[in-house]
This record gives structure tokens, C-alpha cells and sequence, in this order.
């Protein structure tokens, strides 16, 4: 019971996560913050040295997807006395399905700075030194297989559902990375990072085929050709007779083991590019490309294929609502199908994850001596679909104690991303806070707390579908703000700003 419950935790994150590591657009490009030369290595701290300590320097969260928000999910009934989900008998099922896209992602993605270092060398030369823990997903799911799910399989019958499009993959990676920025001429500015990629733990899907067809009876013809490739500490049980996987299990040992956070067997490499140019004294022009990076994956590899033909009688989340199936069986009949279908080569193949690039491209329009106007766009083409993001805004940066940022984005398909950051210094500390999502509308869901209890109302944001929080601190020093009739080059509280 217990490896069945693994390997179906490790199925679902398969299923829940694909590849992302492209930045997203943040609040903090404009901010007077070390941490801007992570979307652009051509931007100069206003600081002559800065050094973030292990973990403390920043933190940084991203959710990202295109469709469903928490006013999709969840509903007033009729009577309007209670919330309702997407499972209720009651629930608006088609208008549930109208927020659903042909395609649609869910892009989550940790990043945990342990190490920052950057520091002036000579006149116009800045030296960066970054180690980071990433931890990225992306899930791209097909619209239909929604439909299927919720509308049952009456409209589908005699109808096959192409789902090539799923696709999935989870990966964790360590980043050294060493870069600089540096003056060409006197108005344009260059940035390079070069990138060290380590390799820990990874979960691909080569999604070639994969079909489901409707019969009149309403069970399921399922046609795979599928591969998943696995890195890391699990070990695949396979059954002696058929060569089937009977379970997967995380080997718990594993992760003990210091040497399996210090693996470097699965080396890769990326670069970042970027640049800023003066164009007159208050417009400045930048852009980027970053996030770029290969990695090989050669240690502790197993090889999944599913290249056939099975039956199970059906996923319809339809007859979970109405009470003729229960949901626990259904899934745990899909899983046993699905493991049946899998076997495990008998020799292990290395394999290879692509990180995908982000171009961002800014300006910025300097009002005041502190404060800045500022526009920036991303796109970043995956799973060949462009995903782009527009985000304009205002900056006080006063000085080398205090600077804020607040933001208004246009992501995934929504257009009230309002986000806020803030950072101040106490002698050599600065702190800084930036939040790239604020709700401003809520929503809340009614918990009964027993027969005897009064009910608890849970308080959710109304639309969520973007997040992306970062917090830390640095040690910073020689944060002097450059006269006009120094070189007027990327100095973030000046030249930038």
C-alpha cells in the first residue's frame, strides 16, 4: 500500500510539472536591489559591495497559470447560503468549461539564493557571484481532457481525444553562476553570466502519442507512446513475469546521504545575456536573455515506456458527482492500468532537459532624481506557445536607505496583477520584500466545524492564478549615489533610475 501510494504521488507530480525556468517579470527589476542583475546582468547595485548570506538573501516563489482561479472553482449555490466546488451536483459545469483553453499550463518554481556576491572592480567593471537552489514545473493540459471529465462520456462516444499535447517534467538543480556588467561606451552597458548547472533529481515526459477513445460502452481505449525518464533516488519494481512495473519507491537512504545533494554527475551549463543603453539623460532602454541552460542527466537513471493499447472503464468525474462511482476506485483503477502499461528498459539511456531562454525588453523614463517610470515585457517560447507578459511601473528609489516599487502586470490571460516591493537599510542591512500578486478582491469558503460548532469561513483570494513573492536581506556597503558628472552609466539609484 505504501509504494502504491509513492508511485502515485510520483505519477501525479510527473503529470503536475513541466520544465520552466525563465524569469518572471517582477516588481524588482527597477527596484535599487542587487537582486535586478538576476533578470538583466547588464544592471550595476548602485552598492560597491553587497554579499547575501546562505538562504538569507532571497527567496523567491513564482505561480503561474492560464486559466481556472478560485471564482472558477469555487461558487454560491442557488440559494446563495453556501459555496459550492466544481464537484458539486449543482455546480455550473459549462461554465466552468468556458474558462478552460485549448491549452493550459500551471507553471510553479522555487528559487532559493544561498549565496550572493557582487562587487566593483576598477572604474566601471562589477564582478557577480550567485549560487542558487531551482526547483522548477510546468503542467501543460489539454482543454478536452477537462471536458471529458466533468461532461461524462456520452458526447464522446465513437470519438478518439488526442491528449499529445499533455506534457510534463519536474526537475531540481543547483546554479553557480559567475557574471559581470561593464561599460562599452559611454552609453551603452554589457552584462554576461555564465552558468554551472548541477544536476539532483529530475522527472521527464516524451509525450509522442497519447489517445483516448471512447467506446459504446463508455469504458476507455487508452493508445500510448509515452517515455518517462527518471533521475534520482527511486527504485522501480518491476514485475518478473511481464516486465511491467509493479511500483516505484523512493529510496529514503538516498536522501540521507550528503553525496546526493553535492551530485555532480549530472553537469549543464547556461549563459545570460543583457545590455542597457542611455538614450537620452532620463530614457534608458534595456534587454535580456536569460534563463537559458542545458542540462545532461546521467546518474541514477531509469527508462519508462508505454507503447500499446489497454482498457480501464473510464475517468468521469461526472458519475464522482452524481454518486454512482467512487473517486478512489477510479483513480486507483487508472493508476493500475497505467503501471501495466509501462515497463522499464532493461538498459538505462541518459538524457537531456533544455531550459528555455526569456527575452525581456524595458525602458524607463527617469522624472525625478528618485523617481522612475518604467515598462518592461517578457516572452518566453515553450512547448512551442509564447508566453508573454507586459508590466508597467513606478519607482522611488531615495537614496541608498530606501527604495519601493509598485506594479501593474498583464499575465496569463488576467489584468489585475497589482504587486508592491520594499526595501530600506539599517546601517549595512538592507531587507527587501516584493510581492508581484496582491489580490484585491477576496472570496470565502463556508467550513462546517461540527454539529455543535459554528461554521468557519476560510477568506481566499477571489482570482489568483499569478504569485510570485520574494524576501531576503543583504550586507551592503559603499551604497554612494554617483553624480551627474560621474560616468553616466547603469548605476541603479542614477544612471537607470
Amino acid at each position: 500500500m505504501r509504494t502504491l501510494r509513492i508511485s502515485t504521488l510520483i505519477f501525479l507530480a510527473a503529470l503536475g510539472s513541466h520544465i520552466t525556468s525563465g524569469q518572471q517579470l517582477s516588481t524588482v527589476y527597477y527596484m535599487n536591489l542587487p537582486q535586478n542583475h538576476l533578470f538583466n546582468p547588464a544592471f550595476k547595485p548602485s552598492n560597491g559591495f553587497y554579499l547575501g548570506l546562505p538562504a538569507l538573501t532571497g527567496i523567491n516563489f513564482n505561480f503561474n497559470t492560464n486559466f481556472i482561479g478560485f471564482s472558477d472553482v469555487f461558487r454560491y449555490s442557488a440559494s446563495g447560503d453556501s459555496v459550492i466546488s466544481v464537484l458539486h451536483p449543482d455546480f455550473d459545469t459549462d461554465a466552468f468549461l468556458e474558462k478552460i483553453k485549448g491549452s493550459n499550463y500551471i507553471a510553479p518554481d522555487l528559487n532559493i539564493h544561498t549565496l550572493g556576491l557582487g562587487f566593483r572592480a576598477g572604474k566601471d567593471l562589477y564582478i557577480f557571484l550567485d549560487v542558487m537552489e531551482r526547483v522548477s514545473g510546468n503542467a501543460a493540459l489539454p482543454g478536452s481532457m477537462f471536458e471529458l471529465a466533468l461532461k461524462g462520456n456520452e458526447g464522446f462516444v465513437g470519438s478518439t481525444i488526442d491528449l499529445t499535447s499533455l506534457d510534463a517534467s519536474l526537475t531540481y538543480y543547483r546554479e553557480i553562476a559567475l557574471g559581470f556588467s561593464k561599460d562599452i561606451t559611454d552609453r551603452l552597458r554589457i552584462g554576461a553570466r555564465g552558468k554551472m548547472l548541477m544536476g539532483i533529481a529530475a522527472v521527464t515526459v516524451d509525450n509522442r502519442q497519447l489517445g483516448i477513445s471512447v467506446l459504446d460502452d463508455y469504458s476507455h481505449r487508452m493508445t500510448t507512446d509515452v517515455d518517462i525518464n527518471i533521475s534520482g533516488p527511486v527504485t522501480v519494481y518491476v514485475n518478473g513475469t511481464t516486465n511491467n512495473i509493479d511500483s516505484v519507491a523512493i529510496d529514503e537512504s538516498r536522501l540521507e546521504d550528503p553525496g546526493f545533494w553535492l551530485n555532480t554527475s549530472n553537469p549543464g551549463f547556461g549563459i545570460d545575456l543583457g545590455a542597457v543603453y542611455r538614450l537620452t539623460e532620463r530614457i534608458n532602454l534595456s534587454a535580456a536573455i536569460n534563463g537559458f541552460g542545458i542540462i545532461n542527466w546521467k546518474s541514477d537513471i531509469s527508462n519508462l515506456n508505454a507503447s500499446n493499447e489497454f482498457l480501464f472503464s473510464g475517468f468521469d468525474i461526472s458519475a464522482v458527482i452524481d454518486g454512482t462511482r467512487d473517486f478512489d476506485d477510479m483513480a486507483e483503477e487508472l493508476l493500475d492500468s497505467l503501471k501495466n502499461s509501462f515497463v522499464i528498459s532493461e538498459q538505462s539511456s541518459a538524457f537531456r532537459t533544455i531550459l528555455p531562454g526569456t527575452l525581456t525588453l524595458g525602458a524607463s523614463y527617469r522624472l525625478t532624481e528618485g523617481i522612475l517610470l518604467g515598462v518592461v515585457s517578457s516572452s518566453t517560447l515553450r512547448d512551442s506557445r509564447l508566453r508573454s507578459s507586459l508590466m508597467l511601473s513606478a519607482n522611488a528609489n531615495l537614496g541608498s536607505s530606501f527604495s519601493a516599487g509598485l506594479s501593474y502586470t498583464a499575465i496569463n490571460s488576467s489584468f489585475d496583477n497589482i504587486g508592491a516591493g520594499l526595501a530600506f537599510r539599517t546601517g549595512p542591512v538592507q531587507f527587501y520584500a516584493v510581492a508581484d500578486k496582491i489580490p484585491v478582491m477576496y472570496n470565502k469558503v463556508i467550513i462546517p466545524s461540527g454539529e455543535s460548532g459554528d461554521p468557519f469561513n476560510l477568506i481566499l483570494p477571489d482570482r489568483w492564478n499569478t504569485l510570485t513573492v520574494r524576501l531576503g536581506m543583504n550586507l551592503v556597503f559603499g551604497n554612494k549615489i554617483k553624480k551627474k558628472s560621474d560616468r553616466p552609466m547603469v548605476v541603479a539609484t542614477e544612471e537607470m533610475k
